[in-house]
C-alpha cells in the first residue's frame, strides 16, 4: 500500500488479474467463436500501449511544458480521426474526411479549454496532470459520438434517398430534405452519453471517479469532479456532433441543391 491510501500492485498481482483474458479464451473456444488470435492480439497491445504511456506521462509529469500537452493532446486527436475513418461503414469522400477531422478538432479543443480554463482554473492552464487525461476522456468519448453520427448520416441518406429527393422535387431546400436524418443522426450519437449519464452512480460508477477514490482521494470531492468532467464530455460531443451533422449533409447535395449521383 502506498503512502496516500492506495494499493500498489505487484507484478504476480496484475498478472492474476489476466486469468478473466483465459476465462474469455475457453468461452469462445466452446462456443466455436474464431476470436481467439483477436483477443491474444488485443490483449498483448492493450499492456504494451499502456505501459508505454504510462512510462511516457511519468516523464511528461514529471518535466511539465506546453510542447509536451500540446504534443500529446494533438497526437490524441490525430489517432482519434483515424479511428473515426476506420470505424465508418461507407467510404468515405475527402470532403467528408475534412468535415469529420474540423469537427472533431473543434469541438473538442472548444470544450476542453473552457473546462480547464475555466471550469477547473488549472495554473499553468498546461499542467498534463490535468490536461492530458482530461483530454483523453473528452477526446475518446467525442470520437464515439462522431463515429456513430457518420454511420447514421451516411446510412440514413442512402437508404432514405428517396424521401430525400422527393422532399427537393416538391421545393424543399437540402437542409429541410435531410433534417429527419441529421436529427436522426445527431439523437444516435448522443445516445451512449445520455445512457451513461443515466446509470452514473447508481448502475456503475465511472472510471474517473473510482481511480480517484482508489488513489486516496475523498468520495465526495471524486464526484465532484466525476460531474464536472461528465458535463464537460456532454458538451464536447453534443458540439462536435452538431457541428459534424450539420456540415456533412451538405456534401450529399450540388451548387443546384440536387442530391449527388
Amino acid at each position: 500500500m502506498t503512502g496516500n491510501g492506495s494499493i500498489d500492485l505487484s507484478f504476480w498481482q496484475l498478472a492474476a488479474a489476466y486469468i478473466f483474458i483465459v476465462l474469455l479464451l475457453i468461452i469462445v473456444k466452446i462456443r466455436g467463436i474464431d476470436r481467439e488470435k483477436e483477443i491474444l492480439v488485443s490483449s498483448v497491445r492493450m499492456t504494451l500501449q499502456l505501459i508505454l504511456v504510462g512510462y511516457i506521462l511519468a516523464y511528461v509529469f514529471k518535466h511539465s511544458h506546453p510542447l509536451y500537452t500540446i504534443g500529446i493532446t494533438a497526437i490524441m486527436l490525430i489517432f482519434s480521426v483515424y479511428n473515426i475513418y476506420k470505424r465508418t461503414k461507407a467510404p468515405l469522400s475527402g470532403e467528408m474526411k475534412k468535415i469529420i477531422a474540423v469537427s472533431m478538432v473543434t469541438g473538442t479543443v472548444a470544450s476542453l479549454g473552457y473546462f480547464i480554463l475555466v471550469v477547473l482554473c488549472v495554473s499553468p492552464w498546461y499542467d498534463p496532470m490535468y490536461v492530458i487525461p482530461i483530454a483523453g476522456m473528452i477526446i475518446g468519448n467525442a470520437m464515439t459520438g462522431i463515429s456513430l453520427g457518420v454511420n447514421h448520416l451516411l446510412d440514413g441518406m442512402s437508404s432514405k434517398r428517396h424521401l430525400v429527393e422527393g422532399a427537393l422535387i416538391l421545393g424543399a431546400t437540402p437542409k429541410v430534405a435531410s433534417k429527419p436524418i441529421v436529427n436522426q443522426a445527431f439523437d444516435a450519437a448522443m445516445l451512449p452519453t445520455i445512457n451513461s449519464m443515466v446509470g452514473m452512480g447508481i448502475v456503475f460508477l465511472p472510471g474517473m471517479m473510482t481511480g480517484q477514490i482508489l488513489g486516496g482521494a475523498s468520495p465526495v470531492v471524486a464526484i465532484e469532479y466525476q460531474i464536472a468532467i461528465m458535463l464537460g464530455i456532454v458538451g464536447s460531443v453534443s458540439l462536435s456532433v452538431i457541428l459534424f451533422v450539420q456540415l456533412g449533409y451538405r456534401t450529399f447535395f450540388n451548387s443546384r441543391s440536387q442530391m449527388k449521383g
